[in-house]
This record gives structure tokens, C-alpha cells and sequence, in this order.
């Protein structure tokens, strides 16, 4: 059963913009694993984290370091949860975070999709 959708996109040009103009913000916006990356790849990143938060329903528990993003074992984009981001996604008995991210023609995008199999026959 489908519990929240999400979605994200990001002017690159801006993004970029951003955080040269202030540079703490990738640290405060980014896991040091993620950080070391191409601004277009920064803020496809960014607009995951975004439509976790939107698929969630708002910012009131997130921190953007309990929200990594990292490859699976195919190299598809997905999220690695810790925290109490991770406890608050098992207490909505949320079991997968379907996430799809793209960067072309200037704009950064992502999609998220939350699943649970509570309440499923």
C-alpha cells in the first residue's frame, strides 16, 4: 500500500550558486560520503532528500544527515535511514522507500514513494 509520494526538482545553476556562495551548507545538507560529488549530482541528491521530506508530510522530525543517499547493490539510487528518521519511518510502518532521481537540461529531479505492508491482505 502506497503511504506517501513525493516529488523535487532543482534549478542546477542555482543549487550551484548556492552553495558556493555559502559552503556550509553542503556540510550541513550532506553526510560526508555524499559530499564529494558534481553540483548536478549534489542536487539530484538535494531533491531526494526533498521528496522524502514532502512524501513524508513535513519537516518536523528530519535531519538531513539521517537521510543518506546511496547506490543498492544494482547501482539504482536509494536511501540509507538512521536516527530518528529510521525509528519514525518503522513506527509509520513504513517497509520500502521506492526513490528515482534524474539531472538533465539544467534541472536536478527526484521521486520518492513510500510502501507499507500493514493493513495489506
Amino acid at each position: 500500500m502506497i503511504v506517501g509520494i513525493g516529488i523535487d526538482v532543482v534549478d542546477i545553476v542555482r543549487f550551484e550558486r548556492s552553495i558556493v556562495r555559502t559552503p556550509a551548507l553542503i556540510e550541513r545538507l550532506f553526510a560526508e560520503s555524499e559530499r564529494d560529488r558534481p553540483a548536478r549530482s549534489l542536487a539530484a541528491r538535494f531533491a531526494a532528500k526533498e521528496s522524502l521530506i514532502k512524501a513524508l508530510g513535513g519537516h518536523a522530525i528530519i535531519r538531513w544527515h539521517e537521510m543518506q543517499v546511496v547506490q543498492d547493490v544494482e547501482g539504482n539510487p536509494d536511501f540509507e535511514l538512521s536516527g530518528g528518521l529510521a525509528e519514525h519511518m518503522r513506527a509509520l510502518g513504513i517497509d520500502h522507500v521506492h526513490l528515482s532521481m534524474s539531472h538533465d537540461a539544467g534541472i536536478a529531479s527526484a521521486f520518492v514513494v513510500l510502501e507499507s505492508n500493514r493493513g495489506a491482505a
